[in-house]
């Protein structure tokens, strides 16, 4: 199957709708959430669940063969249903990037939604509920942020620069970390899609995350190579396509960036600053 843009078209409308149905929803629920851990590692919330099955349940009522994969599942697990047909359309759904923070009562908290086709996202939106921002994007097309066009910035690494940061990272890039923290101006917002968003709208030159799963990147990764920067891995491969039916929950160590030049000069640093792991 082609895709033509109407097809993207249409499916990017479904997935605006389920966003702004689910961070809406989220926002409703923030003065109750209850949390709990996922495998004593992760933080998750009874809103994460209810959020993630409105995107599902409005996916259905346009794309009931499509197939899904989510971060909230049965016993604690993601959420992995195959395509019903032949057209290897999957939804890629975190419900809530940033529980940490939601459930903390921080509004620095996403609703990210990829479209992947073929292994490759063709389609993007992550909504921001607390500031009612909805960026979104189709392949081959303009990145956009409340449907005005956005593009990532052409400003180099300096002392101003903003770059993002995990609150947890691998120890062996703890070197590399700092030497982030020392030559720019770093930034912790505790959700890996609203830091992509940042990137893509010019805010910020560059984020690394060592513990990324797919669903925190997915959409990230095609609005930023739209808006004009790129996304690779920490070692500078790139990381689609993806044979979805056999993702099994697996981290991504990413490095984004504004730019070429400035994504050749970020790879640097993290190349001469990271240890070999243990």
């Amino acid at each position: 199957m082609n895709l033509e843009n109407t097809d993207l078209r249409r499916l990017l409308e479904v997935a605006v709708v389920a966003a702004r149905l689910a961070g809406q929803r989220a926002m409703e629920e923030i003065k109750y959430a209850k949390s709990s851990l996922k495998d004593n590692a992760e933080m998750v919330t009874n809103a994460d669940m209810i959020c993630q099955q409105i995107i599902m349940d409005r996916v259905k009522e346009t794309f009931p063969d499509h197939g899904f994969l989510a971060e909230e599942g049965p016993g604690n697990k993601m959420s992995l249903s195959p395509p019903r047909s032949g057209d290897p359309f999957w939804w890629v759904i975190d419900p809530i990037d940033g529980t940490n923070n939601y459930a903390h009562g921080i509004l620095n908290f996403t609703v990210s939604i990829a479209v992947m086709y073929g292994g490759y996202p063709v389609v993007a939106v992550i909504f921001e509920p607390a500031t009612d921002s909805m960026y979104s994007t189709v392949k081959g097309d303009d990145a956009q942020l409340n449907a005005s066009r956005i593009t990532t910035s052409d400003e180099p690494v300096n002392e101003f620069a903003s770059f993002g940061i995990d609150s947890n990272f691998k120890v062996e890039v703890t070197d590399a970390i700092l030497e982030f923290i020392r030559r720019t101006k770093f930034r912790n917002f505790g959700t890996t899609a609203l830091n992509l968003s940042y990137i893509a709208k010019g805010s910020m030159i560059g984020t690394m995350t060592t513990y990324a799963r797919l669903w925190d990147i997915a959409a990230g990764i095609l609005l930023i190579e739209n808006a004009g920067g790129i996304v690779t891995t920490t070692d500078g491969k790139k990381i689609f396509p993806i044979q979805l039916e056999n993702y099994n929950n697996e981290n991504y160590t990413i490095l984004a960036a504004n730019n070429q030049k400035v994504h050749a000069q970020l790879l640097e640093m993290i190349n001469s600053n990271t240890k070999p792991a243990i």
